[in-house]
């Protein structure tokens, strides 16, 4: 029945930074609108919403999946503490695919980005943990081949 994940949406305070954080990543800006009004309101389930709502994709890939940020102005969202803890139920990361971790790392930390952890091997991947926008944990997975 599934296809593929059509799309992450993350809820943001700061839509700027958060947008650097993803073109770092190597994301593009396909979409920018506001969202609001009583089709919204319903279809949402949150009465009044007004919102920055911008659509990032990776280029050219044949897999079309969105990051979706979402950066309300109206109602107030509260902040879930436990965002960013990942000993906990519920949401819990996000895992992209890159071709080199240590140059992804490397081009990341440079900006700025903190990591989590040091780099591990796990199974068929290297990985690393970022500390990424609004506290949403993000990890990046470079498959490797066993058989070289």
């Amino acid at each position: 029945m599934l296809a593929n994940i059509d799309h992450v949406t993350i809820a943001v305070t700061d839509l700027d930074a958060t947008r650097r954080f993803f073109e770092l990543l190597g994301l593009e800006v396909t979409k920018s609108v506001v969202i609001k009004g009583p089709v919204m309101d319903e279809y949402m389930g949150v009465p009044g919403i007004e919102a920055d709502h911008v659509t990032m994709v990776i280029p050219g890939q044949e897999v079309h999946q969105e990051i979706q940020l979402l950066h309300y102005h109206q109602p107030r969202v509260d902040r879930d503490p436990a965002l960013g803890n990942l000993a906990r139920d519920g949401f819990n990361h996000i895992c992209f695919r890159v071709s080199d971790l240590d140059a992804t790392v490397a081009t990341l930390t440079a900006a700025g980005v903190t990591t989590r952890n040091a780099p591990m091997t796990f199974h068929d991947r290297k990985l690393v943990f970022l500390d990424g926008p609004d506290h949403v944990v993000i990890e990046l997975a470079e498959w490797i081949d066993r058989l070289s």
